[in-house]
């Protein structure tokens, strides 16, 4: 052991006399091996050229050439250790070529003080040297510095963005270790400063001397004080456009220091460029105890923010924490408040997008963490004068040099809960927080309680309510556990124990009236946000249950607080359950009616108070009114309901006034237009109905139609009420007056009802007035509404008319009716008349429908036209029929007639007959496939074709020819398997109008 450390000690004395090796210059007087015999050509060269450039920097390249090598071979008595400090001047031939090149170089400085490609040269290959490669290799690393000078510099956070890069990418070999070295550094440092004496404004001189002090194996006595200076006076040196550059290594090397000196540089730059305040404000809580590595790999931005040294300091009190600690953690709190404030004005944009409310967030809870190195005490708060959220803020508060403590409470009062009621929640459930870790318990309950009554919203109460009641839960565990560690170790100092144990019960009682108070306070925060909110104060209501005091306060509070323009639907009915509280006797009138005491007096004086309200809508106000005649119904004071409904109805002695208020003119009060409410005036007949007398409710009925807000019910119901007063000519005359009063189609209802209580009433006593009256009703009736009425007519005619005028009337019908009714009506005409004319009587009609209708009902109605004369024993007539029917049938799109036809034929045709039907069928056919629509048509159309019956021979052979043949094409014609009837058997034999009727047809 003895032997190795005299030996570690004789290389460190043998390697501590080899510098310095570039001062004094070396010179071939001093150093006789400084040239080789090699280089003497070169040499005469510049003795005849001494003056020439070129000549020097080909001499430099060769030496260059010659003597770099990418590793060092260490010498023999170096060890591994000696050639991690030595790095390349480990090697014997590396030192010789340090000196080599050093002189040349000085050589030809002395020629050429002021060129900038000598000097640049010369300080490269001097410091690789010292410095050592770069891992990445020489060449890469000048493309990137080259790149990273060609980047266009912006200022913010694309500054530190780039200095990242660099970082990750600034690691050397073969370096010279700082403290071994120091000369040669210092020497080094010298040729810097020589150059920049030559040449001030050359900034890639400046970066790469600067480049010095954040390189890791830099020496102790410059990448201190004389690196801060040389940072100055580069700053002062170069211009403006220039500084960016500057200051990317300045804050890294910054950084790099730490403590005071880092604090200090970024306020400088901070002045210049304040987007990088929120990185500050990262590098000020970083935990000072953490090492710091300037290598490269880690630094001080790139570290993440949840260490475990930072996990730790976040876990001690403020009070262990150092001084120095304590002022950081200020100065970021304010530097945080300062940006909140400034973003919120506009003059501060977040580089990571984050609002004034995030950086105010951020400021409460680094405040929640260090609640003692950042706010004041109470007593010095309460000292403070007081701010209002658009006074101006003491300039101490946000002044970083300041180390005066902030008033919390009232910086988030004034700058949190005023600017962001929305997220108030949030900015209480904090402040309460802050109290909690400085010890203030009661504090933190009244900002709680405050919290929870002032807040808007359900979101932030519940924010708040779980916070408090988690708050209170915790304090009752952490007591209970107290209280059992102190029995256990019988200590006498401190409370006693029946004080404790009186405490856990008050705190337990106050939590219980917490979650017991609840619902009350969710409802009252709903009835802040919307104090006009008639449901909420409903739900109040129901809170208080059986507590009547409470119930009236709640009602009285609510009528004298809600603004009838503003207040939410149902208003009125506020009003009634107040008044039906009153009437029903409170809660207990609610669970024992029996013994329930009622108040009516007090339930009049509450709707007296009601009927004065203007509500929005008259329907309201007409219900207030039913209601309270109700009241009285259910008290049985009659008499005094039929008053309070005679005066809801009461109307204006001026015709003129009665005419010009409109019941929809909502710029009127409901009062005023509450005599025009049909609901009001219906409660009002029904009350008459059932408690006053004809005469009464008569007068009732005719007020409603004097003022024309009849409407067809009211008058069915005025009819009703007199016909079961036995008055049936005055209810008849009601319905005249309805149907004077309205039009189609109110006026068909009333027609429809009338005419089947006249009817009837009078059947065929008074049938000519009973004409008149239809006629009446069908003269202006619609086409869409006249079919029942002229079915009601046709009936009364062939119950107490004629049948002729009954069938007239069914003719006109089937002309008045629209298009779509017009198929069933002619089919109702002809089931009437083949039932009192017989089946040959239907023929004209049948005819006549055939040429109005459409073509398709035009053909259906062909079809039982044909049926009809099949009936009959008219085959010709019934083949005429079919044949006329085939232009309206798409043998595509509606086979059922053409095998109807077909089957007609084969039953009671012959061969000449059923060519006929193929030919009319194939013509048929070929006009439908020229008309583009009807192609269409039978394209889409899905197939309606019935499967082939067994029992129809001819149906099957066209079937086989159909499936047999290359391409569709018409079938031949077969022999019909029966031969036509004889005459005897297709005559006529039915006698018209009796038996034999065509019952399919009714």
């Amino acid at each position: 052991m003895a032997a190795s450390a005299d030996a570690g000690t004789s290389e460190m004395e043998h390697i501590s006399q080899l510098f310095p090796l570039a001062f004094p210059i070396p010179s071939p007087t001093t150093h006789e091996s400084l040239i080789p015999h090699d280089d003497l050509i070169l040499e005469q060269e510049l003795l005849r050229n001494p003056d020439n450039l070129r000549t020097w920097l080909a001499y430099i390249s060769h030496v260059e050439e010659v003597n770099f090598a990418k590793r060092p071979t260490p010498d023999a008595w170096v060890s591994s250790e000696g050639v991690k400090l030595l790095g390349f001047l480990s090697d014997a031939s590396q030192r010789l070529a340090l000196q080599r090149i050093v002189s040349l170089y000085e050589r030809a400085l002395a020629v050429f003080p002021t060129s900038y490609k000598l000097w640049h040269r010369y300080l490269n290959a001097r410091a690789r040297f010292v410095l050592g490669d770069p891992r990445e290799g020489a060449e890469a690393h000048r493309r990137r510095v080259l790149q990273s000078t060609n980047t266009s510099l912006e200022m913010g956070p694309t500054l530190l963005d780039m200095r990242k890069d660099e970082e990750g990418q600034d690691a050397w070999n073969y370096a010279l270790d700082g403290v071994l070295g120091w000369k040669e550094w210092r020497s080094l440092a010298a040729a810097y400063e020589r150059a920049l004496a030559w040449l001030p404004t050359m900034p890639r001189l400046w970066l790469d001397y600067l480049g010095l002090f954040v390189h890791p194996y830099c020496s102790p006595i410059l990448s201190r004080t004389h690196a801060r200076r040389t940072f100055d006076r580069a700053l002062r040196t170069l211009p403006g456009s220039l500084h960016l550059r500057i200051w990317k290594m300045y804050l890294r090397w910054a950084e790099l220091c730490g403590g005071e000196t880092a604090r200090r540089v970024w306020r400088r730059y901070l002045q210049v460029d304040p987007s990088l305040s929120e990185r500050y404000v990262a590098l000020l809580l970083e935990p000072m105890t953490e090492m710091r590595y300037a290598d490269g790999h880690q630094s001080s931005l790139s570290r993440p923010s949840t260490s475990k040294a930072a996990e730790a300091e976040d876990e001690e009190d403020d009070e262990e924490l150092s001084i120095t600690a304590q002022e950081r953690i200020l100065e970021a709190a304010k530097l945080l408040l300062r940006l909140a404030r400034q973003a919120l004005h506009g003059s501060y944009t977040s580089p990571d997008g984050k609002s004034p409310y995030h950086l105010l967030m951020e400021w409460l809870e680094l405040t929640e963490k260090h609640p003692t190195a950042i706010g004041l005490s109470n007593d010095e708060e309460a000292a403070l004068p007081a701010r209002q959220p658009d006074d101006t803020a003491p300039a101490a508060e946000t002044d970083l040099l300041d180390t005066s403590r902030l008033p919390v409470r009232q910086v988030v009062t004034c700058d949190g809960l005023a600017r962001f009621p929305d997220q108030s929640g949030r900015l209480w459930t904090g402040l309460a927080t802050y109290y909690i870790k400085r010890g203030d318990l009661a504090t933190a309950q009244d900002i709680f309680e405050t919290g929870l009554t002032t807040v808007l919203t359900v979101r932030d109460f519940t924010q708040i309510f779980d916070a408090y009641a988690e708050t209170s839960e915790n304090i009752i565990t952490f007591m209970m556990e107290e209280l059992e560690e102190d029995e256990d170790d019988e200590d006498e100092e401190g409370p006693s124990k029946a004080e404790q144990e009186a405490e856990i019960d008050q705190r337990m009682q106050a939590f219980e009236a917490l979650m017991e108070r609840r619902p009350f306070l969710v409802n009252d925060v709903l009835l802040r946000r919307n104090p006009n909110d008639v449901q909420e104060w409903e739900k109040r209501v129901a809170l208080w249950g059986e507590n009547d005091e409470k119930v009236v306060e709640t009602y009285q509070q609510a009528i004298s607080t809600i603004d009838p323009r503003k207040a939410t639907a149902n208003l009125h009915q506020l009003y009634i359950h107040f008044a039906q509280f009153y009437e029903e006797g409170g809660s207990t009138g609610r669970a024992q009616p029996d013994k329930a005491e009622r108040d009516v007096t007090s339930a009049r004086a509450i709707y007296e108070r009601a009927i004065k309200v203007p509500y929005k809508r008259v329907d309201d106000l007409a219900e207030v009114w039913c209601s309270w005649a109700e009241m009285e119904v259910r008290n049985s004071n009659y008499d005094e309901a039929l008053r309070i409904m005679s005066r809801a109805t009461s109307v204006p002695n001026s015709y003129k006034k009665i005419r010009s208020i409109s019941y929809y003119d909502d710029t009127l009060p409901p009062q005023s237009r509450l005599f025009k409410s049909l609901k009001l005036w219906a409660f009002y007949t029904d009350l008459e109905e059932a408690l006053g007398t004809m005469e009464s409710a008569k007068h009732a009925f005719d007020r409603i139609m004097e003022l024309k807000i009849a409407n067809a019910q009211t008058i069915i119901n005025f009819a009703q009420f007199l016909e079961e007063q036995q008055y049936f000519e005055e209810a008849f005359k009601v319905y005249e007056r309805g149907v004077e009063l309205f039009t189609y189609p109110v006026a068909f209802e009333l027609w429809n009802v009338y005419l089947s209580k006249f009817v009837a009433r009078y059947g065929g006593s008074k049938l000519e007035r009973t004409r008149d009256l239809f006629e009446q009703a069908l003269a202006k009736c619609p086409p869409t509404l006249c079919k029942p009425l002229y079915l009601k007519y046709g009936e009364l005619e062939e119950e107490h008319g004629l049948v002729r005028k009954a069938m007239s009337i069914y003719e006109r019908a089937t002309k008045a009716v629209t298009e779509d009714d017009r198929y069933e009506m002619y089919l109702y005409y002809v089931a009437k008349a083949a039932a009192n004319y017989g089946l040959a009587a239907t023929r004209p009609i049948y005819e006549q429908a055939i040429e109005v209708l459409p073509d398709r009902q035009a053909a259906q109605m062909c079809l039982r036209f044909a049926t009809l004369e099949r009936k009959l024993g008219e085959m010709e007539r019934a083949r005429a029929i079919y044949a006329h029917a085939s232009q309206f049938c798409n043998p595509k799109t509606q086979p059922a007639f053409w095998q109807e036809w077909n089957a007609f034929e084969i039953e009671n045709g012959t061969e000449d007959t059923f060519r006929d039907m193929l030919r009319i069928k194939r013509s048929v056919q070929a006009q439908y496939n020229t008309d583009m629509a009807n192609v269409a048509a039978s394209v889409l159309a899905p197939s309606t074709a019935e499967p082939v019956v067994a029992s129809d021979p001819m149906a099957m052979l066209e079937a086989q020819k159909a499936a047999s043949a290359p391409s569709s094409q018409a079938p031949s014609f077969v022999a019909a398997s029966h031969v036509s009837k004889p005459a005897a058997l297709t005559t006529n034999t039915e006698k018209v109008g009796e038996a034999d009727e065509d019952e399919d047809l009714l």
